[in-house]
């Protein structure tokens, strides 16, 4: 397995990215995508990491990155927008298709805002994505955005702040604006391939309707269930573990 770090440019900014691929001519490539502020340092959370190096392990390659303004990408977190991930997103992916020319499958794992980005990735790329997993979709964002709550913040949706603080960051009304506007399960539900959505059974942050939403609108959803488990998926870990593993290889 061969492991760098490296960046990828999009519209002059650099993004922090980590691939992995494995010493043989054809593999399948995953791309992990993080949630909200959450970057590759799996000090802050180390789902992905874990996911990745488990895979990995399996003879995969895996792909994964910093958003704007997140970790060591460019960019202030405060101009951070579904908008601008998804241009990020895209970045990415057309530099895995352009550079990695071993590759067989490909495969988008997201979690939380990055399960969102990789849905709508997969409607977008539905010719060239093979499976998607979503673990705790926030696809709530868009409701969310709608009466004015983030994060355990209130505002007034009608007359947005020109910024939100949130203590240990801040965010731009720019977010707000536009995520009411979404169309998050329209965009993925064009795409048509095998799905595995993730929740927690205790979800404090998202609620599992999100993933159970997931799975009406799109034609090959498997939805579970994780016992015990918060938005993060930190109780059980083991069977997000295998079930990420076991649905991406067997």
């Amino acid at each position: 397995m061969t492991e760098k770090d490296f960046t990828i440019m999009r519209d002059g900014l650099k993004l922090a990215a980590k691939i992995s691929v494995p010493d043989k001519e054809k593999y399948d490539v995953a791309i992990l995508a993080y949630g909200f502020v959450g970057e590759m340092d799996p000090k802050i959370n180390d789902l992905l990491p874990v996911i990745a190096e488990k895979l990995q392990e399996k003879g995969l390659a895996t792909v994964r990155f910093d958003f704007n303004g997140h970790g060591k990408s460019d960019g202030p977190l405060d101009n951070m927008s579904i908008y601008n991930e998804l241009e990020d997103y895209h970045a990415v992916l057309q530099y895995t298709l352009d550079n990695l020319k071993g590759m067989q499958h490909l495969y988008l794992i997201g979690h939380s805002q990055g399960g969102v980005v990789s849905s709508m990735m997969a409607g977008f790329y539905a010719d060239l994505v093979d499976k998607l997993v979503i673990m705790s979709p926030a696809a709530t964002l868009v409701d969310d955005a709608k009466i004015g709550t983030c994060y355990g913040i209130d505002y007034d949706p009608n007359h947005v702040p020109a910024k939100l603080d949130f203590k240990d960051f801040k965010l731009n009304d720019w977010y707000f604006r536009t995520a009411k506007f979404i169309n998050v399960y329209d965009v993925a539900s064009a795409f048509h391939g095998p799905v595995l959505a993730l929740h927690g059974e205790n979800d404090q942050i998202v609620n599992n309707y999100a993933s159970r939403h997931y799975q009406a609108v799109l034609d090959n959803c498997e939805f579970h269930l994780i016992p015990d488990s918060d938005h993060g998926l930190h109780q059980n870990r083991d069977e997000v573990y295998k079930r990420v593993v076991d649905f991406l290889t067997k």
